[in-house]
């Protein structure tokens, strides 16, 4: 019975969440985001139906919190206990799985909402791919972008947790508050993740083409410095360096023997002695049909080889001209999309975990390429 409650209170508070963006934003279409949310809700009982006959942390998650409830501040600390952390007020409503489920689909869903509104407001040409498709429509309609973003766990609340911090900091003042709700979920699910968002901003800043005032970047890199040092233990602690004398050799061991034990799985991946383009071409486009490990594989492997072709188009030096002069957003998209994927490729070797973390920042890499698809196009417009 709270399944369909909750069912009718998200369809009402999307109808709000919708309306109050369209007001804001002349160019939203509601239309189109009530189909991502229906798509997603779709994904989300897939998911459900996956989780039944699968081993999932969702199932581990709810169990922790229920089992955890009474220690409710005992669970505030960043990473897998955040999550138990959130769950536990809903289990005290008394919802069910399957009700928090559908909750924490929610998260992954307003992630996508704040990914339309950021390519949007920053992309205003419209793009057609693959023949006559629309490049931002494909982009929010990617089956493994909403499976990964649907269940109970940490896909979900970072992947909205980043969108949301990409699309404020466009507008930092006035965005300030959706800012810094952005920044508390990514730091607590995943503080690393936090760290190479801030320095993609603040490189970005530094060295894209806009003109921003020096008051403006000397407020934001001193905001994000004292971020970064504060929260250096809690950073570093993810990889067990807190007390680390020697960091950078340390997290070498830390990769190596990490890699090593997520290789033996099932789905493993020996990759610590792939020369790092091999390692990153991994967890870019890998599975690839021959070595997907699974069902869920195969279908990512389709998906996977849209990635491909979508990145071949990049693939000349007139991307690189574009890069060294486009917009503060797209240098920091870049720098993010690179930094985690290399840091990602050194702890991961399992094709299901790199299945899921790739979904958290395959955006940034398909934002800087939509907005070389607008520029090369504006480029040969201008030479007619």
């Amino acid at each position: 019975m709270d399944v369909v409650l909750v069912i009718l209170l998200l369809f009402l508070a999307n109808k709000l969440f919708l309306t109050s963006l369209a007001k804001k934003h002349a160019f939203f279409d509601k239309s189109l985001i009530f189909k991502v949310f229906l798509y997603h809700l779709l994904f989300c009982f897939i998911y459900y139906l996956y989780a039944s006959f699968n081993p999932s942390d969702s199932k581990h998650y709810y169990f922790v919190a229920t089992l955890r409830k009474d220690d409710w501040m005992g669970l505030f600390e960043t990473g897998t206990n955040f999550i138990n952390f959130l769950a536990v007020p809903f289990i005290e409503l008394g919802l069910s799985y399957e009700s928090l489920m559908l909750v924490f689909s929610w998260f992954g869903y307003v992630g996508f909402v704040y990914a339309y509104l950021f390519f949007k407001e920053n992309i205003t040409t419209p793009i057609k791919i693959f023949g006559n498709v629309d490049f931002l429509t494909l982009l929010l309609f990617l089956p493994n972008m909403h499976f990964w973003s649907v269940s109970l766990g940490k896909g979900s609340v970072i992947f909205m947790g980043i969108m949301m911090f990409m699309y404020a900091i466009k507008k930092p003042k006035q965005r300030l508050h959706l800012l810094l709700i952005a920044s508390f979920f990514v730091y607590m699910v995943r503080p690393h993740i936090m760290f190479f968002l801030l320095t993609s901003v603040c490189v970005g800043i530094l060295f894209g083409k806009e003109r921003i005032s020096q008051t403006t970047k000397a407020l934001v890199i001193i905001a994000s410095v004292s971020f970064l040092i504060a929260a250096s233990n809690s950073i570093l602690s993810i990889v067990n360096l807190e007390n680390s004398q020697d960091v950078f050799s340390d997290f070498e061991a830390f990769a190596t023997v990490r890699a090593t034990e997520l290789s033996k799985a099932g789905s493993g991946l020996d990759i610590n002695s792939y020369p790092l383009p091999l390692k990153l071409f991994t967890f870019w486009f890998r599975p690839l049909f021959i070595d997907a490990p699974s069902i869920v594989g195969l279908f990512s492997s389709v998906e996977n080889l849209m990635y491909l072709l979508i990145f071949f188009k990049a693939c000349n030096m007139g991307f690189l001209k574009y890069l060294k002069s486009s917009p503060f957003l797209v240098k920091a998209s870049f720098i993010a999309f690179l930094s985690v994927s290399f840091a990602m490729t050194f702890i991961t070797s399992n094709l299901g975990i790199i299945m899921r973390q790739k979904a958290m920042v395959m955006y940034f890499g398909f934002f800087v390429i939509f907005s070389y698809l607008v520029y090369r196009r504006e480029q040969r417009l201008k030479a007619v």
